[in-house]
């Protein structure tokens, strides 16, 4: 069983949204989680979906589900207080609606909505031949690696260097394991589930997705998001 684990847990402060966290903030009379919420629907190869979210929002969210037909949903769960046990919870959700099949989850932002299908099979892909796929944006500037003063100690190749973005996706009893074995630990603020992964010694593959994949955080994220969109449709609609 193939698995979407969306977190939608954000309140959006730097967005400076005054009435909705930036999830439910909407383009073209569409919320922004929907969009995205609808590469999972549309992929074939996509089993389930479940959603970890703002717990006060739940019956919005369970609205919007409804209205727009995403049907793929089997749960929607409170998020935590860290981005890293919101997917937790999220991951406990996809463990009984997986029962006891072995299962890959993808792991992804609800404001990450410029994903394509292709790029969710090929995370699928990717960790049947691999064990995990981490998606990468390609790296168009140089990066540097600087220590706490400021010095550059540092100038990787930009070749070599990728930006890691989401899907990221594992096999569910991997990365479970890793978020149990954390919260032992006293682990509950890792930045994201590569980070995890590696801190406890598995090796991550990426696959190349694309430039557009950005995460809605700002205002100037959302403005970006809306001309690609506009894009599209005037690509469509003109054959440009």
């Amino acid at each position: 069983m193939n698995i979407g684990v969306i977190f939608a847990g954000g309140i959006g402060t730097r967005m400076h949204s005054k009435e909705k966290p930036k999830q439910f903030l909407e383009l073209h009379g569409k919320p922004i989680i929907i969009y995205t919420l609808e590469h999972f629907e549309k992929n074939p190869e996509i089993d389930a979906v479940v959603i970890a979210c703002l717990e006060e929002w739940i019956p919005y969210l369970n609205q919007l589900i409804y209205r727009y037909r995403i049907e793929k949903v089997k749960k929607v769960v409170p998020g935590g207080s860290t981005g890293q046990l919101s997917i937790y919870n999220g991951l406990c959700a996809a463990e009984e609606v997986a029962g006891k099949e072995r299962s890959i989850v993808l792991i992804h932002d609800g404001v990450r909505p410029l994903i394509t299908p292709q790029l969710l099979s090929d995370n699928i892909r990717c960790v049947k031949e691999h064990g995990s796929a981490i998606t990468a944006g390609i790296v168009k500037e140089t990066i540097v690696v600087v220590d706490e003063k400021g010095c550059v100690e540092h100038v990787p190749s930009r070749d070599k260097s990728r930006v890691a973005k989401a899907p990221q996706s594992f096999w569910l009893e991997d990365i479970l394991g890793v978020h149990r074995r954390a919260l032992k630990d006293g682990v509950t603020s890792a930045i994201d589930s590569c980070t995890l992964m590696k801190q406890y010694g598995y090796t991550l593959f990426m696959v190349d997705g694309p430039y557009e994949n950005i995460k809605i955080t700002t205002p100037d994220d959302y403005y970006t998001m809306r001309a690609l969109i506009d894009a599209k449709e005037n690509a469509q609609l003109y054959g440009e």
